[in-house]
């Protein structure tokens, strides 16, 4: 091929390269069912890029689309009860990232119900689940719309924070506002599962994270819940709704 023409190949090349990354990348709906505001936020993986800045305000109603590149893996979650100023500095009473409303790559403080996911992960597929691990503040659920493969839903629409055991009860004045993980709780060892219960084999479920299996039965209740937990799907939409509808 000639200079002449080479140029032009390179160019279009180019467009079409990007064209296909575009039509992978994958759309996250942020839905809210809630009556009230939920500042949600959006924490990377290590090295991939921060989403929404990674955190915005979801009026009761709003659906907010963010869109995630190919490879992209990172949680979203809910923040509660949060009061900004006009430089986007405060406070949220769950699931604060550091006092600001964008969160720019900052996990939120325990107790926070999480939807996480991994595009493009092995074989392809989209991996992806609700946690409960870092305990729970909201009722979430995570479903693909579309896509192939299992494809299944997941959630956690139950009101834990009613039915949380007392030991685990995050309280904000005379209010339950969260409940904690057994970890958060006491920072023991098997709760955590580290130290000598590193592995699934010496960590097995706790009275704890029973409870929280037993009121959400497709969400990951403590580290080694993976059985029934992960979902895989290969799909371009996804929905993450805050209160969803069943939400007790």
């Amino acid at each position: 091929m000639s200079r002449a023409n080479l140029v032009p190949f390179l160019i279009v090349l180019q467009v079409v390269c990007c064209m296909l990354q575009v039509a992978e990348a994958a759309t996250f709906n942020i839905i809210n069912g809630c009556q009230f505001t939920v500042w949600v936020g959006v924490q990377p993986n290590a090295k991939l890029p921060v989403l929404a800045n990674g955190g915005f305000a979801c009026a009761s109603g709003d659906k907010v689309a963010v869109t995630a590149p190919q490879g992209w893996g990172g949680r979203f979650w809910g923040r509660t009860d949060c009061k900004f100023d006009a430089a986007g500095k405060g406070l949220c009473v769950t699931g604060d990232c550091g006092n600001v409303l964008h969160c720019n790559g900052a996990g939120g403080n325990p107790p926070a119900s999480l939807a996480e996911i991994t595009l493009n992960g092995s074989g392809g597929l989209d991996f992806y689940d609700i946690s409960l691990v870092d305990g729970y503040n909201l009722p979430i659920s995570m479903k693909p719309i579309g896509g192939t493969g299992e494809c299944g839903a997941t959630g956690c629409i139950s009101d834990l924070n009613t039915k949380c055991p007392e030991a685990l009860k995050f309280w904000s004045g005379f209010k339950v506002a969260g409940c904690k993980s057994a970890c958060a709780a006491f920072n023991e060892p098997q709760y955590c599962c580290t130290g000598a219960y590193n592995t699934a084999a010496t960590c097995p479920p706790t009275q704890y994270s029973k409870a929280f299996k037993a009121a959400c039965p497709t969400a990951y209740s403590y580290a080694y819940d993976d059985a029934t937990s992960t979902f895989t799907c290969k799909a371009l939409v996804y929905d993450i709704t805050f209160c969803p509808p069943g939400t007790a």
